[in-house]
């Protein structure tokens, strides 16, 4: 399960990793309650986790061509740096008391723009530290897992400090918690690196959109996570709502909630670092993007926080098992020159499109609830997992030659 724990590069990366995503799910606990508190808007709660993901669909395919022309360590680094001022500057105005909502949804296109660059830079920059490709698939799922760890940690100790503290304790924390990755990224030991800049930005541009398009598994793939990427949207955009109205709590119950989704994801992270093999993963993606559908249907329809607990926990788990799975996948598949723009792709998948299932979600329940908003959307995302179900045997035709050539048994 933690074979690529051995390679030193990866071991800094995953630490550093750990402690900068909890302060992250932190600051967008807090910032998701304090627009909340302020504004009793389920509307704007959209429109904030819109503004901190849409700006993937703009910049995310320029990070691709930077990842694949650049050193990717200095752009992390750069990028880290970046974020943590953004966290200060937050801080400062809600410590201060100068807060208002423009502020907070400006710095949030600006969290935005740099998550843009950060995510496909980050999700390339793994098959650097691996040097036996063989574990590069183990090395995405344990990744993955310290990714929903932070899920687990930081919704709930986000809960506790914004309880305690208020939400500027949070951003403060958040702040402080990119030190660890830019020291971590600092000390690995890493080759000099070169590239062979043949193709034109623009030009290089182009070449990973026609690769993506034209491999059908690929293609796929990135519809499929697209899909799941709106349905958590929904859900973490209307979970402030449900935490205080439906469920008449506070950021305690928002944490809780948010937590249970995240132990469930992050159990789902460590059965995938725990397969020895990417085959029958397609399998497990299609079935898990099925329950994942189903858990939120569940959620949506109850009132009673115990059972909305449960499917919040299936939900996070289905979820990553999902997901997580086709990012396994996509990480076997793509040629290695081209993967800083492929995961630039699978980022706009996970993170831009993600704002139109917040914001469709958001709009949904002014008029009909909060309930109905999150059903239409699971409905939506059910049917595309039964489409990706019967499309699973052509999956596997065209992903088998590519397997057989890494060296992976074929049949899938």
């Amino acid at each position: 399960m933690f074979r690529s724990l051995k390679y030193y590069n990866f071991r800094l990366f995953l630490a550093g990793q750990l402690l900068s995503l909890i302060g992250s799910w932190m600051q967008i606990v807090a910032g998701s309650w304090l627009i909340y508190r302020m504004t009793n808007s389920a509307f704007l709660l959209g429109a904030f986790a819109f503004a901190l993901n849409f700006p993937s669909l703009i910049f995310s395919p320029l990070a691709g061509v930077v990842a694949d022309r650049f050193d990717r360590r200095s752009l992390l680094v750069l990028i880290n740096t970046f974020a943590m001022v953004q966290a200060f500057i937050l801080w400062v105005l809600v410590f201060t008391n100068a807060v208002q909502v423009w502020h907070i949804m400006a710095l949030s296109v600006c969290l935005g723009i740099i998550t843009a660059y950060e995510l496909p830079i980050r999700q390339s920059f793994i098959s650097k530290m691996i040097d036996d490709q063989k574990d590069l698939a183990n090395a995405v799922a344990l990744n993955s897992s310290v990714f929903n760890g932070s899920r687990l940690v930081g919704p709930a100790v986000a809960g506790l400090m914004i309880a305690a503290f208020g939400e500027s304790f949070c951003f403060l924390l958040n702040a402080l918690s990119f030190l660890p990755v830019i020291v971590a990224l600092c000390l690995m030991r890493l080759p000099i690196f070169k590239v062979s800049r043949t193709a034109s930005s623009t030009g290089s541009l182009m070449e990973g959109f026609r690769y993506a398009y034209h491999s059908m598994p690929i293609r796929l793939l990135l519809i499929m996570v697209s899909v799941l990427s709106m349905l958590s949207g929904a859900f973490h955009a209307l979970a402030p709502v449900f935490a205080k109205d439906v469920f008449i709590g506070g950021p305690k119950t928002l944490g809780l909630l948010l937590s249970c989704s995240g132990s469930g994801a992050f159990l789902g992270a460590i059965y995938l670092a725990s397969r020895r093999s990417v085959i029958g993963l397609g399998n497990v993606a299609a079935v898990a993007a099925a329950g994942s559908a189903v858990s939120l249907m569940m959620f949506a329809v109850t009132v009673d926080i115990r059972l909305a607990l449960v499917a919040s926990f299936l939900c996070g788990m289905t979820m990553i098992m999902s997901i997580g799975g086709m990012n396994v996948i996509l990480h076997t598949l793509i040629d290695e020159e081209k993967r800083g723009r492929i995961m630039s792709l699978y980022a706009i998948a996970l993170v831009g499109i993600s704002p139109v299932g917040s914001l469709t979600a958001g709009a949904i329940a002014v008029r009909s609830g909060v309930s109905t908003a999150l059903m239409i959307v699971g409905l939506f995302a059910l049917a595309a997992s039964f489409i990706f179900w019967f499309r699973l045997p052509r999956f596997r035709s065209k992903v088998r030659p590519i397997y057989a050539s890494k060296g992976i048994f074929p049949e899938v």
